[in-house]
């Protein structure tokens, strides 16, 4: 009985999480992006490596339309994919 008392005067301050989470894309603004990484998906049998160029296009049209926070793209895990560098690393 104590505890219904307390409860009412403690104040609870929502707070956003750190990452991960961010606006849904209401508009359908970047749908062509993600139905192009989906569909990359299902044809590499989810196999999300093989869809890294997919992966930075969603993101980085995310980012232009300020759907997700500005980031880096190396910091993103595309280090490798970005201008003047090499997409992959070949051993021929």
């Amino acid at each position: 009985m104590s505890t219904a008392m307390n409860f009412g005067s403690k104040s609870f301050q929502p707070r956003p999480p750190d990452k991960g989470s961010f606006p849904l894309d209401h508009f359908g603004e970047c749908r062509s992006f993600k139905e192009k990484f989906m569909k990359c998906l299902r044809d590499n049998k989810f196999e999300n490596a093989l869809c890294r160029r997919e992966s930075k296009a969603y993101l980085e049209c995310r980012m232009e339309r300020q759907l997700m926070a500005q980031e880096p793209l190396d910091k993103l895990g595309f280090g490798d994919l970005t201008d003047g560098k090499p997409e992959a690393k070949t051993n021929s």
